[in-house]
Order: structure tokens, then sequence, then C-alpha cells
């Protein structure tokens, strides 16, 4: 759920889905696998010791997401994030970083990571063109931080990851993400906000979201972003700030006593499908115009139906238009606009969504 700015106009090719947004942005899953087990995203219940993975040859390989890359900056794309399962965990990912920097057109590759490998990798990911690094941090205190990571995670690691990233000076900074759950870690937002502050780290709070079908949410878990703001505003005085482009996903405050900034993410309570430009890709090659999405394209079939590489090149290319010019998705509007189809707080909307591991927040 991260955006930076980008002021690129339509280009004449760029496809423009039948509510009339744009393609901006592709979302790149190179990793099903996490050694996390956050209960909202990959519970250990059901995501066990044997559980199935994709195997490495079920991925798409560099050259075929380079290559869907470069299809997707020809009509218009100019943002990359890679994502995961923990993208870290793919081998030799700043090789792709590298490739991914290199494609005309394309003006910004970032990484969402739990940070645990940044200590290993910040460095090698700056130099080869990595722009911006956003790591989700979901609490401070231990006890909070091993719940909401399965057991799986190491405070102290993070940090150190944070701390990692911020001086290998990538570009366009340093994020934290934090995924906010009421009764679970919203007594602690206080204290990332204070950690981060005058830090120069633009900590963003996220509304918990009914990602996938096994997380057990409920809209009584939710914490709507207002009233985080008004917590917030309570210990320190905020205001607004305006978007710095059409569809940015964050509300962006800065702290009245200069600070530095904070923003809300806030898919339940104040929905943003009305200008959402992005595209996901799984690692396994299928194409996904929603996060919420119940099916995707599969692209691995195409890229690996042929060797000519201009066959291949053009049917990827009318693929990826189709599927946004048809494209409708508006999933969080819809739960907002249908309230009916929720009951006690509980989840009873029909939808079955994908996993968020298998093609990136």
């Amino acid at each position: 759920m991260d955006d930076d700015n980008s002021s690129r106009s339509v280009s004449p090719v760029q496809p423009v889905d039948r509510l009339g947004r744009p393609l901006r942005d592709l979302r790149i899953s190179v990793m099903d696998r996490c050694n996390f087990r956050c209960p909202y995203c990959m519970p250990e219940t059901t995501y066990h010791a044997a559980f199935r993975f994709l195997d490495p040859r079920e991925r798409l390989d560099f050259d075929e997401i380079e290559r869907v890359a470069r299809m997707a900056a020809e009509l218009g794309v100019t943002k990359i994030r890679l994502t995961g399962g923990e993208p870290l965990l793919r081998p030799g990912l700043p090789d792709l970083v590298s490739r991914l920097s290199a494609l005309p057109g394309i003006e910004d590759v970032a990484l969402t990571t739990n940070g645990v490998l940044l200590p290993r990798f910040a460095p090698a990911l700056r130099r080869a063109g990595l722009r911006r690094v956003t790591v989700s941090l979901d609490s401070l205190d231990p006890a909070v931080f091993a719940y909401m990571s399965g057991g799986r995670g190491d405070l102290s690691t993070v940090m150190e990851g944070i701390n990692a990233a911020c001086a290998a000076g990538f570009e366009g900074g340093v994020k934290i993400n934090t995924v906010v759950q009421r009764g679970v870690n919203d007594a602690g937002v206080p204290d990332i906000l204070a950690r981060f502050r005058n830090a120069g780290v633009t900590v963003r709070l996220i509304e918990y979201m009914d990602v996938g079908n096994r997380n057990g949410w409920g809209r009584a878990d939710v914490v709507p972003s207002r009233e985080l703001r008004a917590r917030i505003a309570a210990l320190w005085p905020l205001e607004p700030l305006p978007p710095r482009y059409r569809g940015e996903v964050a509300r962006r405050y800065r702290y009245v006593d200069g600070a530095g900034e904070i923003g809300f993410v806030s898919s339940v309570s104040e929905p943003f499908c009305g200008t959402c430009s992005r595209a996901r890709l799984s690692s396994d090659g299928k194409l996904y115009a929603c996060l919420f999405a119940t099916t995707g394209t599969d692209l691995r079939g195409l890229l690996r139906q042929s060797t000519c590489n201009a066959e291949v090149d053009e049917r990827l290319r009318t693929t990826l238009s189709r599927i946004w010019h048809h494209r409708t998705d508006r999933y969080s509007e819809e739960r907002t606009h249908r309230p009916a189809l929720w009951a006690d707080g509980k989840k009873t909307f029909s939808q079955e969504k994908i996993e968020m591991h298998y093609i990136g927040g």
C-alpha cells in the first residue's frame, strides 16, 4: 500500500479502465514465502511446515519479470514496487532491481520488506538503483511484535534493518507501515510515532483490512483513521498536507512542531478505489487488477509458449492492455456501500479473495 509522487501524464498508448483510471503502478511479488507468520496475512495455522509453496521453477525468472515490466512501462507504468511474501528471500534480488531501474519509462523502483534481511542487503540494493524502502513494523513492544509476526520475528533485527536502510541513503527515503488492530497494537501506536519523529522516517498507519480469506477479519477490529488522527493530535498537533498527485494512497499530515509527517491508509473507512492505478503480478506470473481480486490472468504460460521475443512482447502488450481496459474493480467501495453484507461486525461478504502474501500488499 505504498506510493510516491509521479507527475507523468497519460501517454497516447496508456490504457484506461472502465472507470477512467490509468495504469501507472506495477506491484511485483517475487516470492510467495515469508520468514514471518503474521496472523493478518500468513497465519501459522494455514502456512505451517507442511504447506506447499511454489517450486522455484514455478516462479517467474528475472528475464520474465523484466519482460513484463518493460511492456508495462510501454503502456504507461512509471513505478514498480517489489513485494512478497518476503522479497529479500529471493536470491539475487539486487540484480533484478538493477534491471528494472534501467528500463525506459521506469522512474521509481521500491521495496516492501519485514526488514530482517535489510542489514545484509540494503547497501547492495541502493547501489542497484532501489529508490525507496518500506518496512513493516506493527509494534515496538516485544511481546506484541512477537504475536503479530507469528512468533517468527525478532524486533531488534528489524530495527537494525531500518537503521541499515536509513544509513544506505535511499533517495526516496524510508517508510514504516503499521497495520493497526483494535485491542492488539493500537495502544502502542504513539510509541512507534515517538520513535520515528525527527528521524526522517515517515510512519504510515494502515487500517486492518479483510485481505485474503484466513485472517478472521471483522469490522470491530478496525480502528478508523479519523479516530487514530484524533488520538495522535491530542499528543502532537497535526495539520493536513495536500496530495502530491492524483491517486495517492496515504492521506498525509505533518506535525505542527516540525517533527516530520505521518500518513493514514484508510481502505476500510475512506476507500480510494476511484483513483487506483495499481496492477499486481504474482510470483508465478498471474496478473491481478485489485488487491482483493478473486482471479488473475496467467502471463507465465504466455511468456513460455514461444521463443520468438517479438511475438511474446506483442502478445504480452496486447494482454496487459486488454486486462486494464476491461477493469472495473472497486472492492473497497463496494464493501462500504453494501453494509447489509456484513453482520455483527463479522465477515459475511461472499467474495473469495486471493491471499495477500501471494500478490503483496
